[in-house]
């Protein structure tokens, strides 16, 4: 299966390329990602390109007001989605104004990391380490403890 990982924004600051360069690593075993960047700018513009951008994909939408899952629950459902045949999955990380009403009506699936407001940096590098996370609990490898 493919990932499609979509953020508005470029990353702000040099450490997060740093975690996601690592995470990203320790992913090329398990899958491909690409990462899709969309320039800020009016909301509707964004959203546009977002959905451009995912395609006919089931696109993933990060959002405060999604449902949490635990990291054997994420495992769980990747699982599923790889062994259903899906081909790619697009996630997408908002920007400073977040998702409309609109976006998050379209998505099928919506995840929140945190019920916090986490600025879309952090949220990159918290979702590549619990993708990685959910991978190796697949596997049955040693990285998550229970």
């Amino acid at each position: 299966m493919q990932w499609r990982i979509i953020t508005v924004g470029k990353p702000g600051h040099s450490w997060v390329k740093e975690a996601v360069d690592l995470y990203s690593k320790r992913l090329q075993h398990y899958s491909q990602f690409e990462h899709v960047i969309i320039k800020e700018g009016p909301l509707d513009r964004v959203e546009k390109q977002i959905e451009t951008a995912c395609g006919q994909d089931l696109f993933v939408l990060l959002d405060e007001r999604g449902r949490q899952l635990r990291s054997t629950e994420m495992a769980r459902w990747i699982e599923n989605e790889e062994i259903s045949g899906r081909k790619r999955i697009c996630l997408v990380i908002g920007g400073a104004d977040g998702h409309s009403p609109e976006l998050r009506s379209k998505a099928k699936v919506t995840w929140s990391l945190s019920t916090l407001t986490l600025q879309h940096d952090i949220a990159w590098v918290v979702l590549m380490e619990q993708v990685y996370r959910a991978y190796t609990i697949i596997r049955r490898e040693p990285y998550h403890r229970e």
